[in-house]
C-alpha cells in the first residue's frame, strides 16, 4: 500500500470516528428514559451569584420593593443581591440557599408566564387563602381570593398580585406562622375560581373577621356582604 493510500484511508477513519462520537453524543444527550427522544432537554437556569440579565433586574426590583435590598437593580447577582435573597427566603421559611430557583421565583411573584395571571399569582393566591381562610367554607376561600385580585384592578392598591399580598400592613399573616402553611388542593381550587372571575364577595376590596379585628376604622367600610366569619366591605 503506498502513502497517499494509506493517509487517506487513516484519515477516513479518523472522519468515521468522529461522526460515530457525534452521533453517540447525541443519543446520549437526547435520548429520553423508556424510549424516544426528548423533545426539551433543556434545563432551567437558575438565578444566582454571578448570574446577569433580565431576570436578575426583576429580582432585585421585587426585593428592593419587598424591603430586603437597598443596593442598585443592575441586572448583576452580586453578594449584596445574595444575601438579600437569602434573607427573603428566611422570612419565607424556604431553604435559605441565595439562589433563585422556581420555589423563591413563586414566592417573589415572579414566574412566567404567556399571558394573564401567571402561574406564580395563582399559586400566591392561593397561598394566601391558605393562610387566611382555611378554616372558612369553600365560598369563603373564594371570596377572599377575590378581593385580592379587586385590590389589584383598583388604583388605590398595587397592580400586581404580588404588590397587593406583600404590601405593608396588608395581610399580617404574610410576617407570621400562617405564611408557613402550604396551599391545598382546596385553596389552589378557590384561587383559580377567584381568578376565572368569581367574586362572591360582591366586589369587595376589604375583609374582616368582628371578633378578631383590633382597627376601629375597618368597622366603618360600607359592608357588602357576611360570609362564615369574615365581614367583606367596600
Amino acid at each position: 500500500m503506498n502513502t497517499k493510500h494509506s493517509s487517506f484511508v487513516l484519515s477516513l477513519r479518523r472522519a468515521v470516528a468522529v461522526l460515530l462520537l457525534l452521533a453517540l453524543g447525541f443519543l446520549c444527550v437526547n435520548y429520553a428514559p423508556g424510549g424516544g427522544f426528548a423533545k426539551d432537554v433543556a434545563r432551567p437556569v437558575l438565578s444566582r451569584l454571578g448570574s446577569t440579565g433580565e431576570e436578575v433586574r426583576q429580582i432585585q426590583s421585587k426585593l428592593r420593593s419587598l424591603g430586603f435590598y437597598d443596593g442598585s437593580v443592575d441586572g448583576i447577582y452580586g453578594a449584596r443581591t445574595q444575601s438579600a435573597v437569602k434573607a427573603f427566603q428566611k422570612s419565607c421559611g424556604i431553604t435559605a440557599d441565595g439562589i433563585a430557583g422556581p420555589t423563591t421565583l413563586l414566592y417573589l411573584g415572579l414566574s412566567s408566564s404567556s399571558s394573564g395571571y401567571s402561574s406564580s399569582d395563582e399559586w400566591l393566591l392561593a397561598k394566601l387563602i391558605a393562610a387566611e381562610a382555611r378554616g372558612e367554607s369553600y365560598k369563603g376561600q373564594v371570596a377572599v381570593g377575590a378581593v385580592v385580585l379587586n385590590r389589584v384592578a383598583h388604583p388605590s392598591f398595587p397592580d400586581s398580585v404580588s404588590g397587593v399580598i406583600y404590601q405593608k400592613g396588608a395581610f399580617s399573616c404574610v410576617n407570621d406562622s400562617n405564611w408557613s402553611v402550604s396551599p391545598n388542593a382546596t385553596s389552589q381550587k378557590a384561587a383559580r375560581d377567584a381568578i376565572n372571575g368569581w367574586d362572591p364577595s360582591g366586589g369587595a376590596i376589604y375583609y374582616y373577621n368582628p371578633r378578631t379585628a383590633k382597627s376601629q376604622w375597618i368597622r366603618t367600610r360600607p359592608v357588602i356582604c357576611t360570609i362564615g366569619n369574615h365581614v367583606f366591605c367596600s
